[in-house]
């Protein structure tokens, strides 16, 4: 690039592009039995994910995402990049939900996610979860994420120290984060200016169990970056380790002519890539040291097994396959000719797991963790035999983006809006319920007491929570006390009616009886008329007298 000449006929050095420098290095720990974290880091994209969900697929959550989000490692965005990683790990976020909807045995899986994506002289930020992101800048070193954990929320509120915060019983308990939990996570998003010569760190929560200061102790005083993020999974190591650690050590820097060689790298032929090491012109890491941090222990283990029933998990994909064809990949996926998924129903896995070898041979980078074991054995998360083939031309061709989106996006629209209107409609069934029954309460009527007097109440004598459903109908002059026992009791717990009428008749024998009853006039006037009576009127009263004994009792005290 010719630089522009001053007046002096001097010429002005351009400014160079910002990359990033970098190393990584993950471990499976001293007491898990596999490693659940995945991490990326290239010259312009460094991603950290801790997944979750142990044995259920917590590997096959954070590899499916970061392997989904190593395309955007470029600088190359003539729109703008302000919205391409919320995007595309929302995208993330829909395959996982996929995933659990094609192997049921993965439901509960979810990743937290820690992103940086460098744009010109700009730091895209992204954020969901408990892991972490530390920079280092005109020496001062602080926290730039927020932990979406319970205690976090304690901490803000107040109610928690943040020395308690380690010791608390749910510490772990995370409040957001990407999995089948949410169709549409809340995520931390912010775009950072960018200077030459700040560091960043990205970890998972593994390293949490190395105090704060030492960490920060050692971003500021280990210059080589490699050997930064060696001493702290070592240090982890000697802690304990009782959760898997990730650690990604950045370093922003202007770009120099031996970076912009290295990333000409050819594409390594297909049938090469699977005894091809990673490049070693990784010298945005600034070490000397050849290999890549893929050969951890934590690499070493075998990657998850593929489900029996072709659902979707770790699938591996088949060595026999025809990997010359490849390169081929966009056309077949793109166009119209699909017939070969017909005819091979594990194409798509194949084409996959062959395109995002090719692309990660293609440009220098760092791919540590679940997500490392997955490309080295071929065991791409996928989508069975629906969204593989269009997922792999995106990585390679970072062209299909668009149609993905357009033909992904009804579906989890529909899917998004489901849930909402099925509770809609239980909520609206709720209300008119309550609302019908609610006003047929106000058809009742009882008769009860009010200021020690009689009273007709309109509706029925309970009560919804701070609802009352009854109000006061009308107040009669018969005291309640003045009634005999039997009648006090019976309205003090009140007298249901049909109607007004039925309470108004109510409240007349009360005053004329000193009953709710109806019959009780009735019943003492029975023995009084008898036609038959001329001979057996004493025995048939000496029997009558005391079977109805107390009915007639109650009425005549009340006479």
């Amino acid at each position: 690039m010719a630089s522009p000449e001053t007046p002096e006929g001097k010429e002005t050095p351009a400014e160079r592009p910002l990359i990033m420098r970098y190393a990584a290095r993950s471990d499976v720990g001293r007491i898990r039995s596999k490693n659940d974290d995945s991490a990326y880091v290239g010259r312009h994209l460094a991603v950290v994910a801790d997944g979750m969900g142990g044995h259920a697929g917590g590997d096959v959550a954070s590899a499916s995402t970061v392997l989904d989000m190593i395309h955007l490692d470029h600088d190359d965005y003539p729109d703008g990049a302000e919205t391409v990683l919320a995007d595309e790990i929302q995208t993330a976020n829909s395959l996982l939900s996929e995933l659990v909807h094609q192997n049921p045995k993965l439901s509960g899986m979810g990743t937290t996610v820690t992103a940086l994506l460098l744009e010109d002289r700009k730091l895209h930020f992204a954020h969901i979860g408990d892991s972490r992101a530390y920079r280092l800048r005109n020496k001062k070193f602080e926290q730039v994420s927020v932990d979406h954990t319970f205690v976090q929320r304690l901490i803000d509120e107040g109610r928690l120290r943040p020395e308690e915060a380690e010791t608390h019983p749910h510490k772990n308990v995370l409040m957001r984060v990407l999995g089948d939990v949410d169709a549409s996570p809340e995520l931390d998003l912010d775009v950072l200016d960018v200077e030459p010569g700040e560091r960043w760190l990205l970890c998972s929560d593994g390293l949490n169990y190395v105090a704060g200061h030492v960490v920060e102790r050692m971003v500021r005083e280990t210059k080589d970056l490699r050997e930064c993020a060696e001493i702290l999974v070592d240090l982890t190591l000697e802690a304990g380790a009782p959760d898997n650690v990730t650690v990604v050590m950045v370093e922003i820097a202007e770009e120099t002519d031996d970076d912009v060689n290295t990333a000409a790298v050819d594409v390594v032929p297909a049938a090469m890539l699977a005894a091809v090491d990673e490049p070693e012109a990784v010298t945005a890491s600034k070490s000397a040291e050849g290999p890549s941090a893929t050969k951890t222990a934590d690499d070493t283990k075998p990657g998850p097994q593929a489900t029996p029933d072709g659902g979707s998990s770790f699938s591996a994909g088949d060595p026999t396959a025809p990997k010359n064809e490849s390169p081929d990949a966009p056309e077949s996926s793109n166009g119209s000719s699909e017939p070969p998924a017909t005819t091979d129903p594990h194409l798509g896995e194949h084409l996959s797991a062959e395109v995002l070898r090719e692309e990660l041979a293609s440009r220098p980078h760092e791919l540590v963790g679940a997500a490392a074991t997955a490309a080295e054995s071929g065991s791409i998360p996928t989508v069975a035999g629906r969204t593989v083939a269009r997922r792999a031309a995106t990585v390679l061709t970072h062209k299909a983006e668009q149609d993905r989106l357009e033909a992904e996006e009804p579906p989890r629209r529909r899917v998004r809006w489901l849930m909402p209107a099925v509770a809609a409609v239980v909520v609206l069934g709720v209300v008119v319920g309550l609302w019908l029954g609610y006003a047929w309460t106000q058809t009742r009527y009882y008769v009860g007491e009010f200021d020690q007097r009689v009273a007709i109440f309109n509706g029925i004598s309970q009560r919804l929570g701070p609802i009352q459903l009854s109000r006061l109908e009308a107040v009669t002059d018969v005291r309640v006390d003045s009634l005999p026992e039997y009648g006090q009791q019976s309205v003090r717990q009140t007298v249901p009616a049909g109607d007004l009428d039925d309470a108004q008749r109510i409240v007349e024998n009360l005053k004329n009886t000193g009953s709710a009853s109806a019959n009780c006039p009735t019943t003492s006037a029975t023995p009084t008329p008898s036609p038959t009576t001329s001979v057996p009127v004493p025995s048939t009263a000496a029997v009558a007298t005391p079977s109805p004994s107390p009915v007639p009792t109650l009425c005549e005290a009340a006479k």
